[in-house]
């Protein structure tokens, strides 16, 4: 059937002598016959043999409307971007003024791919001919998916300024005078701005952010005069602040600008309208005198605006304090209970003392109980967060306002909830921002902005490359963000601006090709030509495994996880590459994946490598051992469990070795924690000792036993449990005695004890000792003063005492009641001895020098005595001498002692 179709394709072309005449009889008929063709190609699967003949046609004709028309739609089903065919044939039909043809033809391309530009512009400027109301859908979608497309989008914000739709007016405005910077059209970008100010006046951050874009593309100057515009609107508004600083930033440009230097002195007497001093400082300061520098004048004018009776102020010695009186040069300034009351000059004041805003929240400390202040943060956290970053000049981190609620208002605990609900606010309130140059510092915002404005602020303040992958994801996968606007492109172009004339693959470009597919696969109008297939790019790439490992995932995005599908669904040899990285990715679904897809052979043969060749495949041996146990295809591989038990117990001799020899030692400490645990948790090693034979378990103890640097407790254990199994265990000569931990041997109450006496003599006994010492000496006289002698010597007695102790907490080890074995005397065991001597029994408890106590018969271990009875085993007999004196026991009873 497909080589049936293929050939009426043939032959249909073969017949085909199209000329202009005939072209005029064309109809719809004709193309539905042709799309019936298509359908036919795909039900047979022969879609690219059709193509072929299509395109090998239109080598040597180029205008056959058969091939035309078929490899057009085939093409642009196929996702290809190239849509040359389809133009040249709506280019002939317009030619020949067939406008239905050309409304059916762009109307069935829209059905397969709905962001065409090529098939929205033909069929817009056909409904703008019609004056067809149909026409604004069309140029709604072109704006939305052409981010160059400004004119559309001036006619569109004029369009529904006309119906009386003031959002979606502003909406379009925003959008065009952004693109009309960004193609450098700056009489467009000053008539829009123009309607804007009348439109939006309120929204300064959407006017500073199109300010810095006119900046970099036409300089600086350009900027005044708009700025200029927007300040009359915040002048006559007084919105004294806001139009201070806009004056302020054009002077900023031009220091020499008059009138912006006689505005802001207009505009300081109107904000400050009600100051005693006000026009006394403007003269002093030559606000209004030109020769001076403006900034110098400015500077000068507001450190001494700001104290005025009333104001407070900041003293770093003395505090928050308010100003009772100003009298000529002098002030009055009341610190509270604290500091009382002080005289300062002005000129003193300006360089002593911080002005203070009524609000500012040292101000709040100081005139509000903590308790009361700590229940308005809690329940407001939202007027916390703006109390506290408008303080700082509307500039703070996180960290600022940590430091300024805890303790002082908030406790530790309080804090830890407090913060999780703050940094969420911060996060998705449109009233809070970041400053454009530190991602790290919040801004408080007098309005709210879109939440495409927020994102991109942030992306812009952001440095860190994938942080800002981040910020873009997390604006695409917003519902309610838009998606066609400009600021969305710009975040969009700085990825795609890495797949443009690639001359190194690293892992920036890897992240930015796995974002720019993610977002095509979502919406066909980010479809960005890359020039490079993920198999050419992977091939590129210096070291696969490293870029994994790069690769840096967030909340709102899967990099790791991306790249292993790319590597899965593009390369012809995924399966060799996925073991190949498994050492690092060190997920069982690769593996699972393989088996799935019939390289069980493969896989199987991976695990063998990597027991063989443990030294270069640690992490891969522990998480086989620990995730893959019952799988059948890892029984399968080989590896019996006594191998892998034994190279657990080569990896942490391994590990050692190298900790002690400096060299990875991080990783490596991490690996031998991690293989201990595998090799002791749940019993494991003694659970297969004792379902094999003696000769297994020696080999095993054996094994264990060497590992010199290993948890001494782990051999201690090993021990009891052998024991226990084989009381007549015979270990080796040079290891007859039971190892104990290094340091020395606790009860864990014994330990709480001693903390507790070292932090009373560090807290309590040497701070009372240093005040004996103080008032004795404050007697005179020190050769003859007892008082002064004895409290140097309990000073001595202390230090020494603190000393002792402290050294014997840092050796002490808590014993772990898990580990008491009664096959053999041993630390934590009550023992009854018989005195062959005198013929009799005696018992005695085994503890450590902490818990020592010879008239109640509590040995120490360390103690001669106790050194001796250590290790005995139930009926030994033996001798031993202490200090001169013989003892001959025999072990008459061994059992746990009650800790």
């Amino acid at each position: 059937m497909a080589e049936t179709l293929v050939q009426s394709v043939q032959e249909m072309l073969k017949e085909e002598t199209w000329t202009r005449a005939t072209i005029s009889n064309y109809t719809q008929n004709n193309l539905k016959e042709l799309a019936v063709i298509v359908e036919k190609a795909h039900e047979e699967n022969c879609t690219d043999e059709v193509l072929a003949v299509c395109e090998d046609h239109l080598q040597h004709t180029k205008d056959s409307i058969i091939a035309l028309y078929i490899s057009g739609i085939l093409s642009l089903q196929k996702g290809v971007l190239d849509n040359s065919a389809l133009e040249n044939l709506v280019d002939i039909f317009q030619k020949n003024h067939k406008e239905n043809i050309v409304v059916y033809l762009c109307e069935n391309i829209l059905n397969d791919d709905s962001a065409n530009k090529f098939a929205l512009r033909t069929l817009a400027s056909i409904y703008a001919a019609e004056n067809n109301d149909k026409v604004w859908d069309l140029y709604t979608t072109l704006v939305k998916i052409d981010f160059e497309e400004a004119n559309l989008a001036k006619l569109l914000a004029d369009h529904y300024e006309q119906l009386g739709d003031a959002d979606s007016a502003k909406d379009y405005y925003k959008k065009a005078i952004l693109r009309y910077i960004n193609i450098g059209n700056y009489a467009a970008c000053k008539d829009i701005w123009s309607k804007l100010v009348q439109v939006i006046p309120s929204e300064i951050d959407f006017f500073q952010l199109v300010c810095r874009k006119i900046s970099k593309a036409f300089g600086e100057l350009k900027t005044t005069t708009l700025m200029q515009e927007l300040y009359t609107w915040y002048k006559d508004n007084q919105k004294w602040d806001i139009a201070i600083d806009i004056l302020k930033q054009n002077l900023t440009i031009d220091p020499k600008d008059t009138w912006a230097r006689k505005e802001i002195t207009d505009c300081y007497r109107g904000k400050y309208a009600k100051h005693s001093h006000l026009e006394e400082y403007i003269k002093t300061s030559n606000l209004t005198q030109t020769y001076r520098n403006v900034f110098e004048a400015i500077n000068d004018f507001e450190k001494h605006i700001a104290f005025d009776k009333g104001s407070f102020v900041f003293h770093r010695n003395w505090g928050v304090g308010i100003i009772r009186k100003l009298e000529h040069d002098t002030l009055v300034i009341n610190f509270g209970k604290t500091a009382g009351i002080h005289e300062m000059s002005l000129k003193m004041a300006v360089n002593a003392l911080k002005p203070l805003a009524d609000d500012h929240i040292w101000v709040l400390k100081a005139k509000n109980t903590k308790d009361t202040l700590a229940q308005k943060v809690k329940d407001d956290k939202k007027w916390a967060l703006k109390t506290i970053i408008k303080s700082f000049d509307n500039n703070c981190d996180f960290k600022r306002i940590k430091a300024e609620l805890v303790p002082s208002i908030l406790t530790p605990s309080e804090w830890t909830a407090w913060n999780t609900a703050a940094k969420k606010i911060l996060s998705t309130d449109s009233e809070f921002g970041v400053n454009a140059n530190d991602i790290n510092m919040y801004t408080v915002r007098d309005h709210k902005i879109t939440i495409e404005e927020k994102l991109s602020t942030e992306f812009k303040a952001q440095k860190q490359f994938f942080a800002r992958i981040d910020i873009l994801m997390k604006y695409f996968n917003n519902d309610l963000a838009d998606k066609s606007s400009e600021l969305f492109a710009e975040m969009y172009s700085y990825f795609t601006g890495y797949l443009k004339n690639i001359q190194k693959v690293n892992e920036q470009v890897i992240a930015a090709y796995i974002v720019v597919r993610y977002i095509t696969s979502v919406d066909k109008q980010f479809a960005f030509p890359i020039k490079e297939t993920f198999a050419e790019l992977y091939e590129r790439l210096e070291n696969p495994k490293e870029t994994y490992e790069l690769l840096k995932d967030s909340k709102n995005t899967t990099l790791r996880r991306d790249f292993i599908e790319c590597i899965r669904t593009l390369l012809p040899d995924w399966n060799k590459q996925f073991l190949i990285l498994f050492p690092i990715v060190l997920d069982k679904s690769l593996l699972t994946t393989l088996i799935d897809s019939g390289y069980t052979e493969d896989v199987q043969k991976f695990i063998r490598t990597a027991f063989e060749a443990y030294k270069d495949y640690r992490e891969t041996v522990l998480f086989l051992f620990k995730e893959c146990q019952n799988e059948q295809w890892y029984k399968d591989a080989g590896i019996s469990y006594e191998k892998q038990l034994i190279t657990l117990i080569n990896i942490i001799e391994l590990t050692f070795r190298e900790i002690n020899n400096h060299v990875n030692s991080t990783e490596n400490k991490k690996i031998n924690k991690n293989a201990t645990i595998l090799l002791f948790k749940d019993d494991a090693v003694f659970n297969y000792m004792f379902e094999n034979d003696e000769n297994t378990v020696k080999k095993f103890y054996t094994l264990i036993d060497d590992i010199v640097d290993i948890d001494p407790s782990y051999k201690q254990t090993t021990r009891n449990k052998i024991l226990e199994k084989y009381p007549n265990f015979k270990f080796r000569v040079s290891e007859e005695k039971a190892t104990q931990p290094k340091g020395m041997l606790v009860t864990e109450k014994k330990l709480r004890e001693k903390r507790a006496e070292a932090e009373r003599i560090q807290n309590v006994d040497i701070p009372a000792n240093a005040k004996d010492i103080a008032e004795a000496r404050e007697k005179g006289d020190l050769k003859e003063n007892q008082e002064y002698k004895s409290a140097k010597e309990q000073q001595h007695f202390l230090n020494l005492t603190l000393s002792r102790l402290q050294e014997e907490i840092n050796r002490a080890t808590v014993f772990d009641q898990t580990t008491i074995t009664t096959a053999i005397i041993s630390f934590a065991t009550v023992v009854t001895l018989h005195n062959n001597e005198e013929n009799k029994d005696e018992t005695y408890t085994i503890l450590g020098p902490w818990e020592s106590d010879p008239d109640n018969n509590i040995i120490s271990y360390m103690s001669p005595f106790g050194n001796a009875v250590m290790d005995k085993k139930l009926g030994e007999q033996f001798t031993f001498t202490v200090n001169e004196h013989k003892y001959d026991y025999t072990v008459k009873e061994i059992k746990k002692a009650d800790l």
